[in-house]
């Protein structure tokens, strides 16, 4: 019984090991995933970020047709990197309102000129109020909202190549209202 005692703080030390390497293996997920999908957006109204563009509120989104909400800032390298395909849904005819992060009016048109302008509307949310009202974890982040105001889906980073259709598919089913 004794010799067994002895290999016991080495098998506790093993099993250790092998939790350790499992977790390094196998990260798990950290997406912080907005608790808002299925709910209305919450209320707002937010100024125009940009000249010549109008601001954003939820009434804008109860209009009876599906929206892309996309959440950004002219700061932000994973927003340049989404452009392309921001640009390829509106082509498609996907109908997309922005909200600009923590920004400059100046900044967010160099952004738009630069990268292409895909938004029907922004808004500036200047201290992040809406940004945190909607669960959103950071920039890029897109919600699809549905005709009457509510958040169907929510993707976070940005958007690649392959999300385009995923995407289309979220706002076709928002649209026969499943």
């Amino acid at each position: 019984m004794k010799r067994w005692l002895v290999w016991l703080p080495l098998c506790a030390f093993g099993i250790i090991v092998v939790v350790v390497m499992w977790g390094l293996y196998l990260p798990a997920d950290r997406t912080v995933y907005s608790a808002m999908a299925g709910k209305p957006l919450p209320a707002f109204n937010l100024p125009p970020a940009v000249a010549g563009k109008p601001g954003l509120s939820d009434r804008d989104f109860r209009q009876g047709k599906p929206r892309l909400l996309n959440v950004f800032a002219s700061w932000c390298i994973p927003c340049i990197a989404e452009a392309p395909q921001l640009l390829t849904l509106k082509a498609a005819g996907v109908a997309i309102d922005a909200v600009a992060i923590r920004d400059t009016g100046p900044a967010i048109t160099a952004f738009l000129r630069r990268n292409g302008d895909p938004y029907a509307r922004i808004g500036d949310d200047a201290t992040s109020r809406l940004q945190l009202a909607l669960g959103s974890s950071g920039v890029p982040e897109t919600f699809v909202v549905d005709g009457q105001g509510v958040i169907r889906m929510q993707h976070v980073g940005d958007i690649r190549a392959e999300d385009v259709a995923k995407l289309q598919q979220a706002l076709a089913e928002a649209e026969r209202g499943e």
